[in-house]
């Protein structure tokens, strides 16, 4: 930014942030402690986050939901619209009776989810337990970056943004784990594991002290004192939405969040169809365990087959294990990521990233190797790194002090937004360009089985029906398919939101530098 850049503008927008040292020492324990409530959230969420699509598909015969990418679809699409239009309401909670309450009520709604999920076996189960998560997230969003707003400042908010997500992602990186491990035991405990790790931010909240609470009482008293009456939240927000700087940006970014769910909900299922994970074993050598080698595993073998959640034989990777590149390569380097983008323009640094993130969706898709997927993966999580978090940050610098969980909730409708359209639309569009298993049913009845022989065979089942009908190995009815209907084809579609996007964004980086030096925000 210029010099003569009114600094109005500057310090909603860009302030010269500290050295990745001294941004990490003026870190306060508060800001360690909503890290590490984060983290357990996300551990507990990606558990079921990241194989819940895998359990749709998988056939009630295994303890699956034996359902279709489509019904599956509409679970996400109600999901995530919950999770995002429920802040609109809640989001000003936080502001007005306590971050601490906030968060201790939004983890007694997560439990209460988790537990549904595991009681109840069946779809309207399935779907029940995740409109409860949803309102559980929804509220906890806005109290915990709320707070993380509240304990930085401008001049280390850059790194502060990219340490959480960082440390985020270490629950994330463990939650595919975990579930990839309690799934091969039984699906419910899977939830059951998740309700009990959940419980962990009890403790933490014992730790919990919320910054500027004197402040949000001494305005709770001088209202009281005045007479005023209070204005019903829905007020404040729905004002603050109105202004077109916020309003543009939460619309365009949920572009980013639209390829960013695609990643969770569409490729693991083009990962369990699609992608021989076989040559990243191969190369990975003595390293795992070869369970016909004769031998004994060793106790690293043991756990870097864990690591990389191999299947039962232990000759592939299961997708959640593909999956969980990415949370790893967050985990271990955001810190790094974060200062390279506190040294650009804010709004420069997450047009980039979308970019990035844009052409990795295409390497994914590009083959059936694993190799390509892994380095497709890597290449998604350095553009998230440059753009997700900052998001974030941008909106919690452009919020009054006043309001930081109001901000914060809104900001929660970009994921909501692009997660719901994407949640219908993508695994829709995934049951039409690339399901293994309607391609499977399809061929069947080229092969002579009737209709409703096709129909009667259990959702789940129709590949394995026809491998033993054409008397192949499941690799090469698998590449078959493959160069029959081309499912590479989906990520076209896919990755043409994300340059949409990309393009929108540079537009808006432009455009809002101006836009508050004519409509400056009041000073902090």
């Amino acid at each position: 930014m210029s010099e003569n850049t009114d600094s109005k503008t500057s310090n909603s927008l860009d302030v010269k942030q500290l050295g990745l040292i001294a941004s990490i020492a003026s870190l306060g324990y508060v800001f360690w402690v909503v890290g590490a409530m984060e983290m357990v959230e996300r551990l507990a969420f990606y558990g079921v986050r990241s194989v819940a699509t895998l359990y749709g598909k998988d056939p009630v015969s295994k303890g699956g939901l034996g359902i279709t990418p489509l019904e599956m679809g509409t679970i996400f699409f109600w999901w995530m619209l919950f999770q995002s239009w429920v802040p609109i309401f809640t989001g000003g909670i936080a502001d007005r009776y306590g971050y601490k309450q906030a968060i201790f009520l939004s983890t007694v709604l997560k439990i209460v989810g988790y537990l549904i999920m595991a009681a109840f076996p069946s779809y309207w189960g399935f779907f029940a337990g995740a409109l409860m998560l949803a309102l559980g997230t929804a509220i906890f969003k806005p109290g915990i970056q709320g707070t993380l707003v509240k304990c930085t400042n401008r001049q280390n908010s850059s790194m502060a943004w990219g340490i959480f997500y960082q440390t985020v992602n270490i629950g994330a990186f463990i939650g595919p784990l975990l579930a990839g491990y309690m799934r091969k035991m039984e699906w419910r405990y899977v939830f059951l594991a998740c309700a009990g790790i959940i419980c962990l931010n009890f403790l933490l909240l014992l730790t919990y002290k919320e910054p500027g609470i004197e402040e949000r009482l001494a305005r709770e008293e001088a209202r009281k004192n005045s007479g005023k009456a209070q204005r019903p939240m829905i007020y404040d927000t729905l004002g603050e939405l109105r202004k077109p700087h916020l309003f543009l940006f939460v619309m365009i970014f949920s572009g980013f969040y639209f390829m960013f769910y695609s990643l969770f909900d569409v490729l693991p299922n083009y990962i369990d169809d699609w992608v021989n994970s076989h040559d990243i074993v191969v190369s990975a050598g003595s390293l795992v365990h070869a369970p016909d080698s004769g031998t004994q595993a060793t106790a690293l073998q043991k756990a870097a087959g864990f690591v990389m959640v191999l299947d039962k034989k232990g000759e592939k990777i299961q997708a959640e294990g593909l999956m969980n590149v990415n949370a790893g390569m967050i985990m271990l380097t955001c810190f790094f990521f974060g200062y390279l983008s506190s040294r650009v323009r804010i709004t420069t640094s997450i047009w980039f990233g979308t970019g990035l993130a844009t052409l990795a969706l295409l390497i994914c898709g590009h083959s059936t190797a694993g190799w390509m997927c892994f380095f497709g993966i890597i290449c998604f999580s350095m553009g998230e790194m440059l753009s997700s978090p900052k998001f974030s940050e941008f909106v919690g610098n452009l919020a009054p002090a006043d309001k930081k969980g109001t901000y914060l909730g809104l900001c929660q409708l970009a994921p909501g937004i692009g997660a719901s359209i994407e949640g219908k639309l993508g695994l829709t569009l995934y049951g039409h360009y690339a399901s293994k298993e309607e391609f499977a049913r399809q061929m069947l009845a080229e092969k002579g089985l009737s209709a409703a022989d096709v129909k009667a065979i259990p959702v789940g089942e129709a590949f394995d029906k026809l491998v033993a009908l054409l008397g192949q190995s499941p690799d090469q009815v698998t590449q078959m398919l493959w160069d029959l209907h081309h499912p590479y084809k989906l990520w076209w579609i896919m990755a043409s939101v994300g340059v949409a996007t990309t393009l929108a964004l540079v537009w808006y980086g432009s455009w809002v530098y101006d836009y508050l030096k004519n409509h400056p925000e009041p000073e902090e």
